[in-house]
Formats: structure tokens, C-alpha cells, sequence
């Protein structure tokens, strides 16, 4: 039997563990353990001086399994793993304990917070003496790319991609090409044209011979897995099937709908419009009431269907800047005109874009503040002797005064929510949606494109509300991580997936009916179940839910789980 020699890190990660527990003390405890052959602190574990103590002590101790209790393994669990690669050790032979997110910062009694963490270390050492080889596993990449939307984002991961040389499949779904920019006038905070944005962008990829272009188009299956996916397409009342290694989900948003919930009295008064609306009346040069009158009283209201617990709790972020643009256009357009910006919070972040805002205040706009807790706005039609046509009551916050605001034409900043296939998408491409319908990301700081689909990125307004720049930035940098595993030609794929023991398989097929990846299959010749392991991604779920136990998950073994609960609960040192 192979003689466990273990070593063990506890990193103070500066201060941010140290401050609330005793990392040396630890270490030292767990230093009497009967397999840890060393056990040492450092300040920064995950620095290049920190990473090169466990490769010399690899070497030097002949260690052959190596715990590192620091921070989430979501974070650094592949840095350390290349270190024991760079080693000569095979990179599963580590464990992780989180000792920062899971107990320096969520407490405050350091005394128990080193119980915790000495806790969470026993388990993770108990843990690793059963952890098992696994071998790298790769497959070869199809060069050709799917981009699923025609807008902004997609347009400019399409580009990028067909740039370099490379096939792009770019599937439109309505009949022309360009999303909600097209429907924009002007772009915040230099005033620019969409049209000069987009227009080019349009001409390039409808011309590009790299770029096979379908409009009118849905996606009516999508097969495989990473560099080996193949989809069934509809498109111009034809069936095609289309095959390609990665896919980049550029799918929008869509505006809120006021009419819905009989909001500001939008669809009962006529000259209360949505920012959509308003947008069609700056792109036609003529902002007028339904009956054809120049507004001497406009308002835009801000916030509408956004940051309210009734509707949605999240702010769509371009709304701001939005009414900002739309103040300095009427002003220009109407320079006798009364403007009002009814708002709850500027928040006017990005380049250029407080400047803007300091701007608009020296045009004559009157700013003025409402506390979205205390009530929104409310919009009603005004006396004939009122010399306007609605009355906007609300209770100004920084004056705390209840007033009525003259309007002729109301502009109602909506928020911005998934589309309504967004869950058809989500199954078709296999990525996850949040509480509020947007795709989620695999990590929202450290890998904001990828999904925790191998070969599946989102980029734009799909994932949440943004502007036209970090729709951009997020499509190009989509476009530069499917060129770099076209380059290289192959890529790994997770290793830690599921295995089927067909001598117990009963052939009951539960787990092919839990499965998220679609990744189990049934066998009809021999009764049993299969696992596609390229598809597979190790989430356990078949493993629970299996009656007889036959689905074993590497990685995450019964006995594996077992020693770590067994060590988190041993209160002496020896019993591990």
C-alpha cells in the first residue's frame, strides 16, 4: 500500500485570514498529524514564492498529496494544481480548505475561528489521503464558431472571430441584423450616431466571406460538447444542420412593458412614452404630442420598472445616462422648453460620463429627486386652466416638499429584463439563468464570458443590462478565448465526471431523467446506463439520485466524502 506523505499550507493571505485566525498555530497543529510529513504558513500562498515552497518541498519531501488552506478553490484551485503538475504530481492528489470565505470573514471571535479552520484542515487532509490519479483528458476542436444574435454583441464577436480567419455561423432572429442599437439615436456620452456604429459593422459582416449569415432563424436542437457541437437550425423555412466547436450567446434583452402593470399611466394617457418610443421620435427629427403640438413641459422619469421590489429589484444601468442624452437633446431641439429629470439616483459611471452629467446641469434642467420607498410619481391629467396636460405629483426628496410638475410629454426611462426565450435558449445551449432570467457566468470576477458549459460564452445584454461599450469589450473578449482553443488545436476537459457500474446498474434510467447535461444515455442492448464523460461535468447529481448506487463520481467518492466529514469532527489530532 503506498505510504501517504502529505504536506500542508496555511496561507495568511496578508491579513485577510491572519487578522481572525491563528494561521501558525494551526499549521503547527496540524503538523503532529500522523501522515503530514510538512506543514508550513506563508503569507501569500498563491504567489509565485509561495507556489515554488510546495514544487521544492514535492521534490525534496517526496510529497504525494498536498493540502493548501486558503482561500475559495473557485479561485485559486487551478493555481495550484499547475504547481503540483510543474512538480512531476498528478494535479487531483490536492485539496483545498477554504479558511477565508468559509471563516476569517464570517466571524469575529478569533479563538473559534482557528477551531473552524483547524477543523476544515483535518477534514481536508482526511479527505486527500483517498484522493486518486486522474489523467487528462482532451478532444480535438472544430474551427468554425456559432454566434447566436444579430445585435451589437454579436456583430462584433462574429467580426473578431472571422477576422482571424475562421468560419462563423451568425443566427438572426428576426429579419434584419443589428438588435436594440438599431433603435438608438444617438449614443451617451459623446453623442455619437448608432448608425455610424452600427452600419459598418452590418456592411462587414453581411459581406465577410468568412460569415455565413441566417435571418429569420431559430435554433431547433443543439448536440455535442465542446470543439465537437452540431445544432439543427431553421431558417427561411429551411432545415439545416450546421456543425461547429463553440458557440457565443449574444441574445439581448428586451425593454420593460409599463402597459403591463399600469405604470405612470402609460397606455391611458397619450403623451406619457416609453424610452423606446421617444427614440423613434429623435430618430424621425420630430418630437411632437399625439395631436401634433410642440411640448413646452417635458419630463423624463427615471427607474420605471427598475429598482422597485414590485417589479425588478435590479438597476438596468443605462437608464441614467439615457435620460441624461435625452435632456441634452431636447434642449437643443426645444431650447424654450422646460425639461425635468425625475430621478431616484444618478448614477452616471463610466468615461466621460459624470462629465456629461455636469454638463446637463449648466443647460437649465431641473433636476429633481423622489424616494423610490416613499412612492413613485404619479402622473394625471391637468385642468384645462392648468396651461399643461398632465401634473406629475410626487414629494421631492432633497427639498422634502410635495409638488406638482407641469407636463406636456412624459418620457418614462424603462427598465430593461430577459427576453421571453431566454429559458428555451438556456436549455438549448445548456447554460443556467439567475433569479431575474439573465445567463450566469462561470465567475463573475475572474471569468465573466465563459459558462460553466465548456464551449459556451455569453456575452452583451443576455447576461444582464450594459451599454453599448461593455457589450463590446465582453464579445471581444468571448472571440479571444474561442480563437485561442482553435489554436491550439485541442483542449482539456474535466476529468471528474461520472462513472456507471454495469454489474449493479439496474437500467431504471433516473439518471438519465435528472441529469442537467444531458450527458447519460441509455444502452438498450444491455440494459444499462452510459456516460458521455465530455459532456459530463461531475455536478453528482446522478450519483444522489441512484437507487442502487451505481453511479460512482470521480473525485467525489463515497469514501473520499466520508473521511472529510469524519475529520472535520475529530477533536484529537491522532484520530485522522
Amino acid at each position: 500500500m503506498e505510504e501517504k506523505r502529505i504536506g500542508v499550507y496555511v496561507c495568511w493571505c496578508g491579513t485577510n485570514i491572519s487578522k481572525m485566525v491563528d494561521v501558525v498555530g494551526v499549521a503547527e497543529e496540524v503538523g503532529k498529524l500522523p501522515n503530514v510529513v510538512v506543514s508550513k504558513n506563508y503569507k501569500y500562498m498563491c504567489s509565485d514564492p509561495g507556489q515554488d515552497l510546495i514544487i521544492k518541498d514535492i521534490k525534496e519531501h517526496k510529497l504525494n498529496r498536498v493540502v493548501v488552506s486558503a482561500c475559495s478553490p473557485r479561485i485559486h484551485e487551478l493555481t495550484f494544481r499547475k504547481a503540483l503538475t510543474n512538480a512531476g504530481l498528478n494535479p487531483y492528489m490536492f485539496e483545498m480548505a477554504n479558511i477565508r470565505e468559509q471563516v476569517s470573514w464570517v466571524h469575529t471571535d478569533r479563538e473559534e475561528a482557528t477551531k473552524k479552520a483547524k477543523s476544515l484542515v483535518l477534514g481536508a487532509v482526511a479527505r486527500v489521503a483517498y484522493h486518486e490519479a486522474l489523467d487528462k483528458r482532451t478532444v480535438e476542436i472544430n474551427p468554425a464558431s456559432l454566434v447566436i444574435g444579430g445585435g451589437i454583441s454579436g456583430l462584433s464577436a462574429a467580426l473578431e472571430i472571422a477576422d482571424s480567419d475562421k468560419k462563423v455561423y451568425l443566427l438572426e432572429k428576426e429579419a434584419q441584423l443589428g438588435g436594440h442599437t438599431a433603435n438608438i439615436d444617438l449614443c451617451f456620452p459623446h453623442m455619437i450616431p448608432a448608425r455610424q456604429i452600427l452600419g459598418p459593422k452590418i456592411k462587414r459582416v453581411e459581406n465577410h466571406p468568412n460569415i455565413e449569415v441566417f435571418k429569420d432563424a431559430a435554433i431547433e436542437e443543439v448536440f455535442g460538447y465542446i470543439g465537437n457541437f452540431n445544432a439543427d437550425i431553421m431558417a427561411n423555412g429551411k432545415s439545416r444542420n450546421i456543425e461547429f466547436g463553440n458557440i457565443i450567446v449574444a441574445t439581448g434583452l428586451k425593454p420593460f412593458d409599463p402597459s403591463s402593470v399600469d405604470l405612470h399611466g402609460y397606455g391611458k394617457l397619450p403623451n406619457v412614452v416609453t424610452s423606446v418610443e421617444f427614440e423613434r421620435m429623435l430618430q424621425s427629427g420630430k418630437i411632437e404630442t399625439k395631436d401634433g403640438r410642440e411640448p413646452k413641459n417635458i419630463a423624463i422619469i427615471h427607474c420605471v420598472g427598475s429598482r422597485n421590489n414590485d417589479y425588478h429589484e435590479y438597476c438596468s444601468r443605462t437608464c441614467c445616462m439615457l435620460g441624461l442624452k435625452y435632456a441634452n437633446q431636447l434642449r437643443t431641439a426645444l431650447p424654450d422648453s422646460n425639461i425635468y429629470e425625475i430621478y431616484a439616483d444618478m448614477r452616471s459611471f463610466g468615461k466621460g460620463c459624470e462629465e456629461m452629467y455636469a454638463e446637463t446641469a449648466r443647460r437649465k434642467i431641473m433636476f429633481l429627486n423622489f424616494d423610490q420607498r416613499e412612492g413613485i410619481p404619479q402622473i394625471t391629467k391637468a385642468h384645462p386652466e392648468d396651461c399643461c396636460e398632465m401634473l406629475i405629483e410626487m414629494k421631492e426628496r432633497l427639498s422634502n416638499t410635495n409638488i406638482e410638475v407641469p407636463a406636456d410629454m412624459v418620457v418614462l426611462l424603462v427598465g430593461m429584463e430577459a427576453r421571453e426565450d431566454a429559458r428555451d435558449v438556456a436549455h438549448q445551449v445548456g447554460v443556467s439563468k439567475c433569479g431575474n432570467d439573465f445567463f450566469i457566468e462561470r465567475h463573475p470576477k475572474l471569468d465573466p464570458v465563459a459558462t460553466t458549459t465548456d464551449g459556451v460564452y455569453i456575452v452583451g445584454s443576455c447576461q444582464g443590462p450594459k451599454d453599448i461599450t461593455d457589450s463590446i469589450a465582453q464579445a471581444r473578449a468571448a472571440a479571444a478565448r474561442v480563437l485561442a482553443t482553435i489554436t491550439q488545436g485541442t483542449v482539456e476537459v474535466e476529468v471528474t465526471t461520472a462513472v456507471v457500474n454495469e454489474d449493479i446498474c439496474c437500467g431504471c434510467q433516473t439518471c438519465v431523467n435528472v441529469c442537467p447535461y444531458t450527458a447519460i444515455s441509455y444502452d438498450e442492448e444491455k440494459s444499462v446506463s452510459v456516460v458521455n464523460e465530455i459532456l459530463c461535468k461531475g455536478c453528482g447529481t446522478c450519483v444522489s439520485a441512484c437507487p442502487t448506487g451505481a453511479i460512482r463520481a470521480r473525485h467525489f467518492t463515497d469514501q473520499q466524502i466520508l473521511s472529510q466529514i469524519k475529520g472535520l469532527m475529530t477533536t484529537e489530532m491522532t484520530e485522522v
